[in-house]
């Protein structure tokens, strides 16, 4: 193909929606199936059969580690969760900055901060054993930082990471102080395995496009910390609770729903910009949910199942279904976790995702650099003249 033609600008629609832009072999969602995968396994099948650090391990070296090879994963990320001297005095006055923002605020420039003191170079001028090295050691790092950043912020002092524990108990411990119970571990172990990877999102793809600069993975992260904190991607599990307490009580649905509806406001926890049918995440979390039992997941089921038929009335076509967050509130709510840390525990999960995603890019020298049309004032125009002084 001659170079012009192969250079020359292609329209593509709104939001990149259904652009392919890479090759990857770390998984993908089948929005018309309702289902997704990670490597060539079921991402709902892992999520509860599977431990965090299997998965972490499948997603970083494309296979599922044997009994030797987990307890080795197991040790080597253990042994990197607690944070240097460094980082750890800087944190208080990271939670302080962040105290309205919260732990997600913090953790950009936490980040930073570790990739800096971490010594890591420019993942253009590292190998990449050095590159999977630095990976590790930041997706360790990360459920350490957040929960220090929140305990900080509640006036209490951080709980050092246990060597001992799994990713999800330790992380439940440092975010507690309290050993959790199994049902709790388990619970969100299979929530936090089914949010480590999730096609070409937001956040995913920012970090891929910052990679491909050849930046530090630190740096890289941080872009994807952003992107999540917007409320349209990471930030709504702790706001489809919201909806329910606005709710309040099953005879209001339909009034809440409607005139919502007719606002054109959005519903928290519907809809999915690639699902068409109900996401198997929350097919996933809704029956964790019920084995919970109790008042919250009766009035969560009820909500769901009227809200997607007053859905189905009013919005015709448009296929709207509850997504991820909806029961993802109700398992973390369940759990004990304070619903300001319900995004920064999904980011503990995804980080794992995002820097696989990352050691992925780094393999490919180029540079994401798409066009945009220009649909300003036509140039060039005069220059006014400079008015006397």
């Amino acid at each position: 193909m001659p170079i012009a033609e192969a250079n020359a600008p292609i329209d593509a629609p709104r939001g990149l929606a259904g652009v392919i832009v890479t090759e990857t072999r770390l998984g993908d969602v089948r929005g018309l199936e309702g289902f997704y995968h990670y490597r060539q396994y079921s991402a709902v099948e892992l999520a509860m059969s599977r431990s965090f650090e299997d998965v972490w391990y499948l997603m970083f070296h494309g296979t599922l580690p044997d009994a030797a090879q987990l307890a080795a994963f197991k040790a080597e990320t253990a042994a990197l969760r607690p944070l240097s001297a460094v980082v750890r005095d800087a944190l208080p006055a990271l939670a302080h900055a962040g105290a309205l923002a919260g732990p997600l605020a913090g953790l950009r420039t936490a980040l930073s901060l570790f990739g800096a003191t971490a010594g890591f170079r420019p993942l253009y001028d590292v190998d990449a054993d050095q590159r999977r090295a630095d990976a590790l050691a930041a997706c360790a790092a990360v459920p350490t930082l957040l929960t220090a950043l929140h305990r900080l912020g509640q006036g209490q002092e951080p709980i050092e990471p246990r060597a001992d524990l799994g990713h999800a108990a330790n992380y439940l411990y440092m975010l507690t102080g309290q050993e959790p119970e199994p049902e709790q571990v388990r619970a969100i172990e299979a929530y936090l395995i089914s949010t480590i990877d999730h096609g070409f999102n937001a956040s995913t793809f920012t970090a891929r496009v910052i990679t491909s600069t050849g930046a530090d993975l630190a740096a890289c992260l941080v872009g994807a910390v952003g992107a999540l904190s917007g409320p349209l991607h990471g930030g709504a599990p702790s706001r489809a609770l919201d909806t329910l307490d606005a709710i309040g009580t099953p005879d209001r649905i339909d009034a809440w729903v409607r005139d919502s509806v007719l606002r054109g406001d959005r519903i928290m926890g519907f809809g999915h910009p690639v699902y068409r049918t109900e996401d198997p995440r929350s097919r996933m979390l809704r029956g964790i949910a019920e084995e919970f039992g109790g008042p919250l997941v009766d009035f969560a089921v009820q909500v769901e199942t009227r809200v997607e038929a007053l859905l189905a009335e009013l919005k015709p076509g448009r296929e709207l279904h509850i997504n991820v967050e909806f029961y993802a509130g109700v398992v973390m709510e369940l759990c004990g976790l304070p619903r300001e840390m319900f995004t920064p525990t999904f980011c503990a999960a995804r980080v794992v995702g995002w820097s696989a995603n990352i050691l992925e890019q780094a393999e490919d020298s180029k540079i994401i650099r798409p066009a945009a049309r220009y649909v300003g004032p036509p140039p060039p125009q005069p220059l006014p003249a400079v008015a006397p002084r």
